[in-house]
């Protein structure tokens, strides 16, 4: 499997390269990345999709949202399948994903570990067990060079939740006279500092008690290799939009 890396030069981007060294079936084939020092790679390297020159079967997207407007086009140009491992969409963003999914593959997770993902599936169901007895807290941490805030796994794991308790709405931090909480909220937390991978916390508070479900990615290699995993998967699908939840399956 021949894979283009987009954001080939980011800090992901590099992790997936290196992993990418180590995989027996699957090779990074070239790179895209607006800011690039070529000599940092092996591989034939573009700052743009239009530049690429050399055939590839999927592209893995570890960028910044506004890449969609150079691969993406590109993609449904050359019938490429995408993993889409970016974060901070708009809504008009999501629907153009969706939209380009009508034609090829695409892959796309707030965030490509496995652990994540059943984390997502046990607050799901705690949700639904506890229905509004609990008032529910998210809190993720993530390194101080992270641009968006709050990460993507939080909306991911807010929205699943939500998806049981349909009435309930997003409190991004709170502060000042807030009011007293009401049983509706999710509140959603986001802590910026010093070198950490991610970790994430759904809390559930209720009477003189409290669950707490928690993941810490303790290396981003575990990311990578959700991404190269989610490459195997998506290159032998038919056109459509795909999560974890059809990686898992």
């Amino acid at each position: 499997m021949r894979i283009l890396i987009y954001g080939i030069s980011g800090r992901m981007g590099k992790v997936l390269y290196s992993c990418l060294k180590e995989d027996k079936e699957a090779e990074a084939t070239c790179g895209v990345a607006k800011y690039l020092n070529p000599l940092e790679f092996d591989i034939p390297t573009y700052t743009e999709c239009a530049e690429v020159d050399v055939d590839v079967d999927v592209i893995i997207d570890f960028s910044v949202k506004e890449a969609l407007a150079d691969y993406l086009p590109y993609a449904l140009e050359k019938q490429l399948p995408c993993v889409i491992a970016t974060t901070g969409y708009s809504e008009q963003d999501r629907a153009q994903i969706a939209d380009a999914a009508k034609h090829i593959p695409i892959f796309i997770s707030g965030n490509m570990s496995l652990g994540i993902n059943v984390l997502l599936k046990l607050a799901k169901q705690t949700a639904r067990l506890l229905g509004e007895k609990a008032d529910i807290e998210i809190v993720e941490q993530h390194h101080n060079q992270k641009i968006d805030a709050p990460s993507g796994t939080a909306i991911m794991l807010a929205n699943g939740i939500k998806e049981e308790l349909t009435d309930s709405k997003f409190i991004f931090g709170r502060q000042g006279f807030t009011g007293q909480r009401t049983k509706e909220e999710i509140g959603i937390h986001a802590l910026r500092g010093g070198s950490v991978v991610g970790k994430h916390e759904v809390i559930f508070y209720l009477n003189k008690e409290m669950i707490t479900l928690k993941h810490e990615a303790e290396s981003r290699q575990i990311l990578a290799q959700g991404a190269i995993d989610a490459a195997h998967f998506i290159i032998k699908q038919k056109a459509g939009l795909y999560n974890m939840n059809d990686l898992l399956a």
